[in-house]
């Protein structure tokens, strides 16, 4: 890989992290991550900047996967020509449609959940993104890799996701960049770059709570929300952020999870607590 496309890649990952953690109410994080954002910004080559920062005031996505030969950014069938460039990584490739910086990734996961006909109706509120299948109550975990690779799992043997081994290295690295958790007892691990599909949630629960990788010290961690967001899913996933943050805040609603002890228990509380933020 080019090592200007891998830094503007790892920048593009700063960036959505502070979004994150501004939607999360977690501000302690944001001064260090502007900071850096700003020192990296600084370090791209002028042209590249500009482009970057413009690209950005368009879509949080500027630097984006291709994924069966086609920009996951808009879609367009990309020339195999452009496509071996890309492999190649001598310079640095736009997608001739959308201007978006593109890159490979060789080992990827898939999201093979089926998605609704064009003529289905749409389900609502967080039915969209998970299923009573992807409830696992009382976890018997011991850290948040623990947590990620049970969840990762679920939705493999589940047939929503394939490849789990990915998306477990993938959270973990992203976790090791900044946490994703939160006050509350709250974790919101996820991995980006999967391919196909729409955004699915799985949800695990630890009533005795487990520390987290990453948490303060003395906090337990006792609801892991994990999510694998392909690139058209971006703006879903930031909303889907907020409404569970919204909703978990509240220490009824997350009593109300962590008693649950079947599947079926657990999905339909989820469903209550999350029908007024979750759309």
């Amino acid at each position: 890989m080019h090592p200007t496309l891998n830094h503007l890649i790892q920048l593009q990952e700063l960036t959505l992290i502070r979004e994150e953690q501004k939607l999360a109410r977690q501000g302690a994080h944001l001064e260090k991550l502007d900071a850096s954002i700003d020192k990296m910004t600084s370090n791209l080559p002028d042209d590249v900047r500009l482009m970057f920062n413009k690209l950005r005031k368009k879509d949080k996505n500027a630097v984006v996967l291709i994924s069966e030969g086609t920009c996951s950014g808009c879609g367009m069938q990309l020339p195999r020509s452009l496509v071996q460039q890309v492999r190649m990584g001598e310079q640095i490739q736009s997608c001739p449609n959308c201007a978006r910086y593109l890159y490979v990734l060789d080992d990827v996961a898939r999201n093979i959940r089926k998605q609704p006909g064009r003529f289905e109706s749409r389900k609502p509120g967080i039915s969209r993104f998970s299923a009573e299948a992807l409830m696992v109550p009382m976890m018997d975990v011991k850290n948040g890799e623990d947590a990620i690779r049970l969840l990762a799992q679920k939705m493999a043997s589940e047939k929503f996701v394939d490849n789990p081994d990915f998306l477990v290295e993938e959270a973990v690295r992203r976790e090791a960049i900044c946490p994703t958790t939160v006050d509350f007892g709250l974790a919101f691990p996820h991995v980006r770059w999967v391919e196909g599909g729409g955004l699915t949630l799985a949800v695990g629960t630890s009533k005795d709570g487990f520390v987290y990788n990453g948490a303060k010290a003395g906090e337990a961690t006792n609801i892991v929300f994990f999510m694998v967001i392909p690139t058209a899913a971006s703006a879903f996933y930031l909303k889907l952020l907020a409404g569970l943050t919204e909703s978990f805040v509240d220490e009824g609603a997350r009593i109300a999870l962590l008693e649950c002890d079947t599947p079926a228990k657990m999905w339909k509380a989820l469903l209550k607590s999350t029908r007024k933020a979750v759309k």
